[in-house]
């Protein structure tokens, strides 16, 4: 691992070095937050699917990274997959959340496990597989994790085209077995100088409590 923290620029610039010719787009963010205008940075990496461990092993190159999610999206003709790690936590001012994206066409939605190398991911890794119906190759444990065993095959929750939930599968919760004849709850109109229909307590005399005479 490197030695000291790098600026987002130096990150950045060792990813790209590593990753020649699987880069498709970058970009570093920045925003400034509190009274002190202290500076956070997050680094956007757009990659080819091909690309995505060796990016991730680059990243463990400057310190071990910690997985934070991996996000999912339905593009339409394909599904783009986020891995949002943030590396050299623990440094102030100098954590810095990185973001690997890659697109997946619906065509051919296979990704390589990257628990091997991130042991925790694999938890995310089921979840988009059950929710998005790609394949992760080389899962050590491909369970459901949410949803019940009974659910359909080739339905996925999280699509939006023929494969999403259907308009059959979709209950109004809200409206099941709720009694039709329940009264509604009453409610004490507010007037002036009222909270929630009381009174306030009133205030104590300026300059303390005591009352005048009892000094």
């Amino acid at each position: 691992m490197k030695e000291g923290t790098l600026t987002p620029e130096e990150v950045m610039a060792h990813l790209t070095s590593r990753l020649s010719g699987g880069i498709r787009d970058t970009s570093i963010r920045k925003w400034e937050q509190g009274r002190k205008k202290v500076p956070h940075y997050t680094l956007w990496v757009d990659l080819e699917r091909d690309f995505l461990k060796p990016a991730i092993r680059a990243l463990m190159e400057i310190q071990f990274p910690h997985l934070s999610v991996i996000a999912g999206a339905d593009l339409g003709d394909a599904i783009r997959l986020l891995y949002i790690f943030s590396v050299q936590y623990g440094s102030p001012k100098s954590e810095y959340m990185v973001t690997f994206a890659i697109a997946l066409p619906k065509s051919d939605l296979t990704v390589p496990t990257i628990s091997d190398l991130i042991p925790g991911a694999v938890f995310s890794e089921r979840e988009k597989q059950e929710f998005f119906g790609i394949r992760v190759t080389g899962i050590p444990d491909s369970r459901r994790l949410f949803l019940p065993e009974d659910f359909p095959e080739g339905v996925f929750p999280w699509r939006k085209d023929e494969t999403g939930v259907p308009e059959g599968m979709v209950r109004e919760l809200w409206e099941s077995k709720r009694p039709k004849d329940r009264p509604a709850p009453p409610v004490k109109e507010k007037g002036p100088g009222t909270v929630g229909g009381e009174t306030p307590p009133a205030s104590a005399p300026a300059g303390g409590s005591a009352k005048e005479g009892e000094r």
